[in-house]
């Protein structure tokens, strides 16, 4: 089989570090150096920037850059999410499968979910990811609500199945998230989900819903994911306001 693009650039970044190249602590150029020393997209050099994280190689968070790791990180499902780039990390470690794509009409309940008015017409994909570790006991399962204009995203979802869904829309129609909103709650695992999370109905869980912002302020994707007890921590760290001098 053919090596993908972002592979092989993974492989000779991975190379460079191992060579001394970048060292443990130093910085590693920027997305817009690699497309253009590689030329090419962004995607793809995000691509091989998450493989590189995956494997415990770097270390990314913004407005610091892209690092070279002291040591490897091993795989846990304990999970920080301060920066938009740990949900990526999420996304690689853990296959999507697709359940079943449709296109619903939010009604009063959901659409107070997904922040939208009520009649609202959206493409929804219902999906689990799977533990590469457990296959037989999915993190979570995951309603994604996003425009219908995003038509690609019906067979994008299948082909790139460890791709977030909002990389794809940004990959495929130039949306890009500025920022995620979050909110966390506690729940019973509703009886549509149970057998495939294997579980009971009605056991313990998180729910995550996620709203995708872009930089006009506007939401053009909601995730709403649960999580059974004991399959995933989300690991968040609070700090002082510092007060501008």
């Amino acid at each position: 089989m053919k090596e993908s693009l972002y592979h092989r650039i993974a492989r000779e970044l991975a190379a460079d570090i191992a060579s001394g190249k970048y060292p443990a602590g130093a910085q590693i150029p920027t997305e817009k150096a690699l497309c253009e020393a590689y030329q090419v997209s962004r995607h793809t050099i995000r691509e091989a920037l998450r493989s590189l994280t995956e494997q415990g190689l770097i270390s990314r968070r913004k407005g610091a850059g892209t690092h070279v790791t002291d040591s490897p990180n091993e795989n846990s499902q304990d999970h920080p999410l301060a920066y938009l780039e740990d949900l990526l990390v999420l996304a690689r470690n853990n296959l999507r499968v697709v359940k079943k794509v449709d296109e619903i009409v939010a009604d009063i309940e959901l659409a107070q979910v997904i922040g939208c008015p009520p009649g609202s017409r959206w493409l929804h994909i219902a999906s689990i990811r799977e533990d590469s570790q457990k296959r037989d006991a999915p993190i979570c399962w995951t309603d994604s609500y996003a425009s219908t204009a995003y038509s690609k995203l019906r067979q994008l979802v299948r082909s790139d199945p460890h791709a977030l869904i909002s990389d794809l829309i940004e990959e495929h129609y130039g949306i890009r998230s500025q920022e995620v909103h979050q909110t966390i709650t506690a729940v019973g695992v509703p009886a549509k989900m149970a057998k495939v999370l294997g579980v009971e109905t009605g056991s313990p869980a998180l729910r995550i819903v996620r709203r995708y912002i872009d930089r006009q302020g506007e939401t053009f994707e909601t995730t709403v994911s649960v999580h059974p007890a004991g399959r995933y921590t989300c690991s968040l760290v609070l700090k002082h306001l510092t007060a501008e001098e």
